[in-house]
C-alpha cells in the first residue's frame, strides 16, 4: 500500500555516523574484504571487551568474545549452545518474537513468565523463581524491553541473578537497547553482578545504537568455555561478521564523534516519545504511558473489545499505517498494539492523526 506510515518495524531513521561509514569505505579500498577469523578480527573483539569493563561493569578479555551477525545470530548461538531437547527456557511474555522460536530451533520448551502492565512490564525475581524446576536450563532477559519499553530496576537484575546462582540457571540477556534510556532510568548488564561470570550470556548489537541495522553486527561475551563452542558453531554456519561492518564498528567504539551522536539520538528519540504517549492518548480506547527505554510504546487498547490483530489490520486498511498486534509477541501481549517512535515527528503526527479519524468513524 502506497503512503503508509510505518510505526511497525524498529529500525533507527537516522543515518549511520559519518566517520564509521567512512571507516566502512576505508575498509573495502585498504581490502578488508576477505575472511576474518571466525570470531572476528581481534582489535575489534579487544576493543568490545574494553567496552564492556568500562561501561558495563563486565570484568572480560577479547577471549570472552565473539563478533556476530547481529544480535539474531548471537542469541541463536547462544541457545544452541545451551539448550538440548527436554531443556525448559524462561521467556518474556510479551517479548520478542525470536526468543520462542529460537528456543524451539534448539529442541527446548518455552515458558512464558507473564509481565503485566500494573508492574511495568517488569520482569520480576518472584516470578521468574515461581516458574524455575529442575528442568530449567535458561532465562530470556530483556532490559530495555521490546515490545514495552520497560527497563529493569538494579534490584530485579540483582535478584534475577541471584535466582540464577542459586538454581545453576544461565541467563541470556539482550542488551540491545542499552543506550535508549529516559527520565533518569539506567541500564544494568546482569553479567556485571559477581557470581554471574559463568552464567551469563550478553548478548549485543550495533544496529539500535549506531544506527547500523543493515550492516549485520554484533556481538556475545560470555565464558571463554561458552564462546568456544560459539566459534565452532559459528565457523560451520556464517563462518564470520561481514569484515566491513567489523572495521565500520572499531572505528564507532573509538571515536567520541559516535558517543555525540548516541546523546542527540536519545535526545531526540525522547522527544518523539513524548509527543508520541501525549498524541496516542487522545484516541478514543488508547491509554499509553511514558516507557523508561528501548522506542516503542505499548498501547492498552482493550477499551475497543477488539482483538489486537484485527484492530492492527483495521488501521492499515483505512488509515494506511503500520503497527504491530500484541499478541504477535505472547498471548499477554492481547489487548495492546505497539507503536515505534524511530520515525519523524511529521511522521507520527499524521499518522496517528489518520488513527484517530479511523476509530472516530467506528465508534
Amino acid at each position: 500500500m502506497s503512503g503508509v506510515i510505518n510505526f511497525g518495524i524498529g529500525e533507527p531513521d537516522l543515518e549511520t555516523p559519518l566517520c564509521v561509514r567512512e571507516a566502512g569505505k576505508r575498509a573495502i579500498d585498504l581490502g578488508y574484504t576477505h575472511y576474518t577469523p571466525n570470531a572476528g578480527y581481534p582489535e575489534l573483539r579487544e576493543a568490545i571487551a574494553k567496552k564492556l569493563k568500562v561501561e558495563n561493569g563486565i570484568d572480560v578479555t577479547a577471549e570472552n568474545i565473539i563478533v556476530t551477525t547481529g544480535a539474531s545470530t548471537g542469541l541463536l548461538l547462544s541457545a544452541l549452545t545451551l539448550i538440548e531437547p527436554g531443556d525448559e527456557v524462561l521467556i518474556p511474555d510479551p517479548g520478542f518474537v525470536i526468543y520462542e522460536a529460537i528456543v524451539n530451533m534448539a529442541g527446548g520448551k518455552s515458558v512464558r513468565v507473564p509481565l503485566i502492565e500494573e508492574e511495568d512490564f517488569r520482569m520480576t525475581p518472584e516470578k521468574v523463581n515461581e516458574l524455575v524446576t529442575k528442568n530449567t536450563k535458561c532465562i530470556f532477559l530483556n532490559s530495555p524491553h521490546n515490545p514495552t519499553g520497560a527497563v529493569l530496576e538494579f534490584s530485579d537484575i540483582k535478584g534475577i541473578a541471584e535466582v540464577a546462582m542459586d538454581n545453576g540457571i544461565y541467563v541470556i540477556s539482550d542488551e540491545v537497547y542499552e543506550k535508549l534510556v529516559y527520565d533518569g532510568a539506567k541500564h544494568y548488564s546482569i553479567a556485571s553482578i559477581p557470581g554471574m561470570e559463568d552464567l551469563a550470556i550478553t548478548v549485543n548489537s550495533f544496529s539500535k545504537t549506531f544506527a547500523m541495522c543493515g550492516w549485520r553486527i554484533g556481538y556475545v561475551a560470555a565464558s571463554r568455555r561458552l564462546i568456544n563452542e560459539m566459534i565452532k558453531l559459528q565457523q560451520y554456519t556464517v563462518v564470520n561478521a561481514p569484515s566491513i561492518s567489523q572495521m565500520a564498528v572499531l572505528e564507532g567504539l573509538k571515536n567520541p564523534k559516535v558517543k555525540t551522536f548516541i546523546d542527540e539520538m536519545v535526545r531526540e528519540y525522547d522527544k518523539r516519545r513524548r509527543f508520541m504517549v501525549e498524541r496516542i492518548n487522545k484516541i478514543t480506547g488508547f491509554k499509553a504511558k511514558l516507557p523508561k527505554g528501548a522506542f516503542y510504546i505499548f498501547a492498552n487498547v482493550k477499551e475497543l473489545g477488539l482483538k489486537s490483530t484485527d484492530l492492527a489490520e483495521l488501521i492499515l486498511e483505512k488509515a494506511a499505517v503500520a503497527t504491530v498486534p500484541g499478541s504477535a509477541f505472547g498471548p499477554n501481549g492481547e489487548g495492546y498494539l505497539r507503536f515505534c517512535y524511530a520515525t519523524s515527528l511529521a511522521n507520527i503526527e499524521l499518522g496517528l492523526e489518520r488513527i484517530k479519524k479511523v476509530i472516530e468513524d467506528i465508534r
